[in-house]
């Protein structure tokens, strides 16, 4: 069985869960069921399936829930996007987050791409 806590990917995806959820938690009371929860739901998400995928027993499956969570991290890239022009997320917090996000693509991705 494989160890998530010991994939780069994974400590990423968890540092970017922290810094979403501190990025939404100004958004207006009115996007509480909409985009607050998209994000955050979106941004959970990655890390559960890698999560989820180490715990697999078939290098296919492992490689799926990667793959899941490769689709729900480009989603919370628009999302957290979309968030920063529509005035929702500061300057400074789009400045550590964007980085974050873009980091963890790349490593998530190198990880997919390894498994071909």
């Amino acid at each position: 069985m494989r160890e998530h806590k010991n994939l780069r990917a994974f400590t990423l995806a968890d540092e970017t869960v922290l810094l979403i959820y501190k990025a939404t938690q100004s958004f207006p009371k009115q996007e509480m069921f909409g985009l607050t929860s998209q994000i955050r739901r979106a941004a959970i998400s990655v890390p559960s399936n890698i999560v989820e995928g180490c715990a697999r027993s078939t290098q296919s499956e492992y490689k799926r829930f990667l793959d899941i969570a490769y689709g729900s991290l480009k989603e919370l890239h628009y999302q957290f996007g979309l968030a920063f022009r529509l005035g929702f997320i500061e300057q400074d917090m789009n400045k550590n987050c964007e980085p974050k996000i873009i980091e963890t693509e790349k490593v998530l991705s190198a990880l997919i791409r390894s498994m071909r």
